[in-house]
């Protein structure tokens, strides 16, 4: 009982320090950043180090409060310059884990976080890719991994459905690697027990202390895809398919199920 408690509190006090570190950062840090450094490029870069770095202090704390333990496997598979990286999408924080991982990394995120005061700041700062851009969406996506930026997708489009190992994949994320011609690196994710998951509230901790397991999977080449002069719309449909069986495969071998 005293375990639950403690944990519940140090769910509360790490997502009040979330909230507290995105507001800091966006009323103090990035307008110091925008006025010592006048080139949006290094601006940019600066910023998503400071998230990077954040967000590694975030799990150190979550960590540290014994809420949840972790651990990550190949790693430096991430290491890489001008990735297509996409994973499975079990728990709120998994995007909190891949960007402190992933070096100069990009995301698609929601249009409304610029207008929220908690995430306004960082997505600005960052230069995010917002999913509101409708036909050029695709296009920005394909420029940010080729001008060297680690690009982060969730093909599930939302967290993953309780009960469910692996919700449906959008082809979004497909249509990126084959119309960039980009091979795809996909990120294992597992989280036991399950918690802060789709519709699921912060405060209803799991039993223990849950852990997230990482795992980095070889490289997809996508030219197999584009063989033959294969139509795009095809070839992105045939990837989005090896994708969900190679995440299902790969939850069933790690014994990840609902």
């Amino acid at each position: 009982m005293l375990d639950r408690a403690w944990r519940i509190f140090g769910t509360a006090m790490s997502f009040a320090a979330f909230g507290l570190g995105g507001v800091l950062l966006g009323l103090l840090v990035f307008p110091l950043l925008r006025l010592l450094v006048r080139d949006p490029v290094r601006q940019g870069r600066l910023a998503r180090a400071l998230i990077r770095r954040m967000f590694a202090g975030h799990i150190g704390l979550m960590h540290r409060l014994g809420v949840l333990s972790y651990e990550i496997l190949n790693v430096e598979r991430l290491h890489r310059r001008g990735q297509l990286v996409l994973a499975n999408h079990p728990t709120l924080i998994d995007v909190v884990f891949l960007v402190s991982l992933i070096p100069e990394a990009d995301c698609v995120v929601k249009g409304r976080l610029a207008t929220n005061p908690f995430t306004r700041g960082p997505v600005k700062a960052t230069g995010y890719i917002f999913n509101d851009n409708g036909a050029g969406l695709i296009e920005d996506c394909i420029a940010s991994v080729r001008g060297g930026k680690n690009l982060l997708i969730f093909p599930e489009g939302t967290r993953t459905p309780r009960g469910q190992a692996l919700g449906p994949l959008q082809r979004g994320a497909a249509n990126i690697a084959v119309r960039g011609a980009l091979d795809v690196t996909p990120v294992l994710i597992t989280c036991r027990p399950r918690t802060l998951g789709k519709g699921e509230k912060w405060y209803l901790v799991p039993s223990r202390r849950f852990h997230v397991r990482i795992e980095v999977l070889p490289d997809i080449p996508v030219a197999p895809y584009l063989a033959g002069g294969a139509a795009e719309a095809l070839a992105a449909r045939r990837l989005t398919e090896d994708l969900g069986e190679t995440f299902k495969t790969e939850l069933a071998r790690v014994g990840a199920g609902t």
